[in-house]
Order: structure tokens, then C-alpha cells, then sequence
């Protein structure tokens, strides 16, 4: 088998590389050599694997150099790596999922770059693209990456009409993109994924609308979730080839949604699109994310994350407007810095970017300094939250801030590995350096491990098509969001939370600048800060410091800021334009709404003529 090398002029991942990897020999590993199919017309699942195996056994000290062709290459499941693993925000400690099966895995391995060359690689069934596990200084790069059935079907409505004469009633006619299998039965369809080669069966499959579905309008621009109507009183459903479907209906109501894709989902996050899991130093760059099945990239307890310029975002060739099952990027519990620059999102089931920590509520103290402490959201469960020398804080779940003297350290856990199911995977047993706070109560409180809280970066990246909001944040370290665009959100562009009620993603924010940034033709409130408390003070206020500086918003009768529970706001240097249409009603709605927070400054900014700029505080 080829291995060749060569002289590293930088090797590793998104961190700082030492000056001595500078002039390392670099192993490179040929995946064509150990029989991958760069014509697409094989299987190179089994050759990426064994290719990745022999890197993985290349000296240590040695950066290696994983490399394909400029071509495209097959990947299906069933002679990928197999690993049991737990993954944040998709189906917790269900153990029908338990197993993931993964196309590229970088596994105790150091110093690794995997380089596509500009190849293609088309995922078959359901697997995590990628993944970087117990690694450092890893590199993704120039690669493009699609899955052939992916688990969203996008149907466009291609016509739509009521028929002539005494029976008329109403009718469809669907175009369905290629790599969306289907059957006709009856009034029904069912979607089939694509059959595995192994077994023959189907790797999923659905009914009609699914569970879940989401519209898009290929002409305005903007996606946004919704009813589905095209499976409502459905007397007839033909197969018309050339991906056509027409669905006849019992009633003459006349479809106005001609053009309109309804892009329709199952709910089950069974395995993320791509995993990044106790590693350090990972970049992403020079990528087409195309689509991600199932979920995702997790970011998951690592440190130092970089994706630059990746295009997350579908093949143009493909027909398609979805380009996820869900996020497109999901952090959570990284530490060190999270850097998202200069990428493209468009067209996701969920939120671009989640950057945030987890609370766990405490359900019982076996010791003075001891507590047990359990995941609260089904789709979270079943991996590490702290390991010894980790500093956490204690929150009261009423208020969402830290009780009396709040910061202990981890000397122990005894809990859920992340890779097995022989312990408990939704509670854990911690021990602290320092007897428990008397403030601390049994389903009153909740622990967030404050050392896995990431500094982050988010600049020069477009938003777009997206159903949700487009980011949501919440970490105590310095955050700066500058210099992007913000196109025809369907929720709030930025949200801030800090949720101990719903999703148990933590924590507050103590230094966010928004600065530089377009939001056109947003939904309200642009920028959202909403924790959960129940109790809101304005003297014990849940965020501090947030900065919104010379950005420029284009909005309709919509509020620009809506913030709850901060201490310390400043709204400057804007411009805000609204914009309307001759004969429309007088906006309404006030630019400003705050609730329970203090040291509010609103300064500098240029408004439109006409404005409603009252500020509205309790």
C-alpha cells in the first residue's frame, strides 16, 4: 500500500501548532492505493477504513496526510465503523440508536489531515458523515459531502388548480427531486429512503407528510414552519413518472401554494452529521456541507473548533432546499474557542448555530459533599458532564442565577462513559472539593460545568432560508458576532436564553458584542434575550454586558430588541430602516422592549422617518 512523505510546512487542526510540528515529516496515505473508487461506480467504504487503519499506525511524532482524488466516491453503512455513543440534542439514552455508524473516523489519533482534493463523497443510509473522536490537531478539508436519499423529502408543488365540470374538485401535482425514492398505495405515499445493498430493505421510510414539515418559497426567499396541507382530504393519488405525483382531493377549494416546497421529515435525531467528541483542535475548512443526515455537526466536550469557509447549504444540481435534518452546527460543552468564519448557511430543519452548555437539575445528595445529578431533556443523555478538576456553578432554577457562594470543583464522578450502556445514562454521582451550598436544593437546582464554556467568534458568515432563529448563544465567555448577514429569519436572528425548564441549555452571557452586522427582512424580536426564570429581579439580572453596535437593520412592524433579565445593555451606533408599502397600515409595534434590566443606553443611532422608538421598561 502507498504511504508517502513529506516535509509539513503546518500541520494540525484549528489551534495553535507548535513550532516544532512546523518541519514534521508528513505520512501521506493515498485512499486510492487501498482500493477506493474515485468513478463512483464501487463501493469505497471498506478502502477509506482500512486507509484510515494503517494512518492511525503510521509513527508517532509523524503528522499524517489522508488524501482522495479529485473524483467522486461511494460510502455506504454497512462496512463503516461501528461505535456505541451518546450525542447531545438528538435521541438521549434511547438504545435503539445506540450504535453509530461513521464514514470518516479519526480516533485517538493525532496530527491528522484529512484532504478531499476537491473529491466528492455521496453517503448512503444513515450515518455521521465524519468524526473526530480523542483526537488533536485535526484537519477536514476540501471535500464536498452529500448523502443520496437524504431522510427530508422536499416536494415542490409544481402545479395546482380545481378540475372543470359537476365532480370538480382540487388537485396537485408534485415534483420530486431524484434520490427520493417512493410508492404509490392507494391514497398514500410511502417514502422509502434508498434499499441497502446488503438486505435489499429500505435504509427508512415514511408516510405522506411524515412527522414534521417546513415551507420554503423558492421566489421570496424564506423558509418557515407549517401546516401540511397536501395530504388533507386526498381522494387519488397517481404516479405520473419523471418524479411526478398528482394527488387529487375530495374537496374544490382552490390550492394557492403552486411553487411552495414542503419539505417533510421524520422526527428522530438518530445520529449526528458530524462528531466532534473529546478532541482538540479541529478545523473544518474549504467545505460543501450539502446536506447532513439526521442531525448536525456536535460538537461535543472538545476544545478549540474552527469551521471556515464551509457552504452549508444543498447542491445546487440537486433539486433541493434542505440541507439538514436539523442544526447545522451544534456546540456543546466546548471549551477553549469556538471560531465560525466566513461560511454560508441555507436551508436548515432547525438553527444554524447552538453554541451552549447543559444544566443538570440535582435529584439527591448521598453526602455532605456529594450530589446525584440527572439529565431533564429526552434528546440529551448518556455521556460525561464533568470530569475531576472541572469548576461548576449552582443555579437556582427560579431565578437562574448562582446561589450563595456558587463555584466548587469536581474531585470525582461516577456516571455514563459516552461510549457504553453499563451505567446509568441519565444520572451521575459528583463529588466536590467543598461541602454543597446551603442553598442548593433538591429539583430546585441546577449544575453547569463552567469550565467546558467556549470563547466565541462568529464573523463574516450569510444566513439564510432558515425556519428558526439563526444564532442562539449562551456562554460566559467573550462573544463577538460581527460582520454577517441575516436574511428573512423566521424567528429572532440572535437569541439568548439560559434554559433550565425546556432544553437545559446553559448558561448566562457576561461579555456579547454584536457589532457590524445586516439583518434584512427580519421576524421579531430581531434580537431576543429570554433566560427562563421564573423570577425575574432586575437588581440580580440573568446576562450581563450585551453590545449592539453599528449594525444595520431593514424591518418591517417588527421589534428590533426584546430583552429580559440583563444588566447592562447598549444599543448604539445603529441604523434602523423601516421599510413599507404604499397604503400600509402605521407600524405598531416599538423598537425596544426590556424587561427586568438595568443600565439600558440607547445612543447614536439612525432611525427612519415615521418611527415608533418608545422604550418600554418594567
Amino acid at each position: 500500500m502507498f504511504v508517502g512523505v513529506a516535509l509539513a510546512l503546518l500541520v494540525g487542526g484549528g489551534g495553535p501548532v507548535a513550532a516544532a510540528q512546523r518541519a514534521t515529516p508528513v505520512a501521506v496515505v493515498d485512499v486510492d492505493a487501498y482500493g477506493a473508487d474515485p468513478t463512483g461506480r464501487t463501493d469505497s467504504t471498506p478502502a477509506v477504513v482500512a486507509a484510515i487503519r494503517h494512518a492511525k499506525s503510521v509513527d508517532h511524532g509523524r503528522a499524517v496526510r489522508i488524501e482522495f482524488s479529485k473524483g467522486t466516491y461511494q460510502l455506504y453503512p454497512e462496512r463503516a465503523e461501528t461505535r456505541e455513543l451518546y450525542v447531545s440534542n438528538t435521541v438521549g439514552a434511547d438504545q435503539r440508536y445506540r450504535d453509530k455508524k461513521i464514514g470518516l473516523l479519526i480516533e485517538d489519533m493525532h496530527d491528522v489531515t484529512v484532504d478531499g482534493g476537491g473529491a466528492k463523497l455521496v453517503y448512503h443510509g444513515l450515518q455521521t458523515a465524519f468524526a473526530s473522536i480523542r483526537s488533536t490537531n485535526v484537519t477536514f478539508q476540501n471535500f464536498s459531502f452529500d448523502y443520496a436519499a437524504p431522510e427530508v423529502i422536499d416536494a415542490t408543488v409544481a402545479t395546482a388548480g380545481v378540475t372543470d365540470g359537476a365532480d370538480a374538485h382540487a388537485y396537485r401535482v408534485l415534483k420530486i427531486p431524484a434520490g427520493s425514492p417512493y410508492e404509490v398505495n392507494g391514497t398514500h405515499i410511502t417514502w422509502l429512503g434508498e434499499k441497502s445493498p446488503a438486505t435489499g430493505q429500505p435504509y427508512w421510510q415514511g408516510v405522506d407528510g411524515l412527522q414534521y414539515t417546513q415551507i420554503h418559497d423558492p421566489k421570496a426567499q424564506r423558509t418557515w414552519r407549517g401546516d401540511n396541507p397536501l395530504f388533507n382530504d386526498v381522494s387519488k393519488v397517481t404516479d405520473l413518472g419523471d418524479r411526478r405525483i398528482r394527488i387529487d382531493y375530495s374537496t374544490a377549494t382552490q390550492p394557492t401554494d403552486a411553487g411552495l416546497v414542503y419539505q417533510m421529515r421524520l422526527i428522530e435525531r438518530t445520529e449526528p452529521g458530524a462528531f466532534i467528541w473529546q478532541s482538540k483542535n479541529v478545523t473544518m475548512r474549504s467545505m460543501n456541507a450539502y446536506y447532513l443526515q439526521s442531525f448536525g455537526v456536535v460538537g461535543q466536550f472538545s476544545e478549540n473548533i474552527s469551521i471556515d469557509k464551509v457552504n452549508f447549504a444543498p447542491d445546487p444540481k440537486s433539486g433541493r432546499s434542505t440541507a439538514s435534518f436539523a442544526d447545522f452546527v451544534q456546540m456543546s460543552g466546548v471549551k477553549g474557542k469556538v471560531s465560525i468564519t466566513r461560511s454560508l448557511f441555507d436551508g436548515p430543519h432547525d438553527d444554524p448555530i447552538n453554541i451552549h452548555g447543559t444544566y443538570l437539575e440535582v435529584v439527591g445528595q448521598p453526602g455532605p459533599n456529594t450530589l446525584t445529578l440527572a439529565y431533564e431533556h429526552p434528546q440529551t443523555a448518556g455521556f460525561p458532564q464533568f470530569a475531576p478538576g472541572d469548576e461548576v456553578e449552582f443555579t437556582t432554577k427560579r431565578t437562574m442565577t448562582p446561589v450563595a457562594d456558587p463555584h466548587a470543583k469536581v474531585t470525582a464522578v461516577d456516571g455514563p462513559s459516552g461510549m457504553d450502556h453499563t451505567k446509568s445514562l441519565t444520572t451521575m454521582t459528583v463529588t466536590f472539593d467543598r461541602p454543597v451550598p446551603a442553598g442548593v436544593e433538591i429539583g430546585g437546582t441546577v449544575v453547569e460545568n463552567i469550565t467546558a464554556t467556549p470563547s466565541v467568534v462568529i464573523t463574516g458568515n450569510t444566513f439564510r432560508n432558515v425556519p428558526t432563529r439563526g444564532i442562539l448563544v449562551t456562554t460566559r465567555k467573550p462573544v463577538l458576532i460581527a460582520g454577517n448577514r441575516f436574511d428573512a429569519m423566521s424567528m429572532a436572528s440572535i437569541y439568548v436564553s439560559a434554559d433550565a425548564y425546556q432544553w437545559y441549555e446553559s448558561g448566562p452571557v457576561a461579555d456579547l458584542t454584536i457589532r457590524d452586522n445586516s439583518f434584512t427582512r427580519p421576524t421579531g424580536p430581531v434580537i431576543f434575550v429570554e433566560p427562563t426564570n421564573q423570577v425575574v429581579d432586575p437588581a440580580n439580572p440573568v446576562h450581563h454586558n450585551i453590545k449592539v453596535e453599528h449594525n444595520s437593520f431593514d424591518i418591517s412592524d417588527v421589534t428590533v430588541v426584546n430583552a429580559k433579565s440583563v444588566g447592562g445593555f447598549t444599543f448604539t451606533g445603529n441604523t434602523v430602516r423601516r421599510l413599507a408599502a404604499p397604503g400600509e397600515p402605521p407600524y405598531t409595534s416599538p423598537l425596544f422592549v426590556f424587561h427586568g434590566s438595568t443600565g439600558i443606553k440607547i445612543a447614536r443611532n439612525h432611525y427612519a422617518k415615521g418611527l415608533n422608538t418608545s422604550v418600554v421598561e418594567d
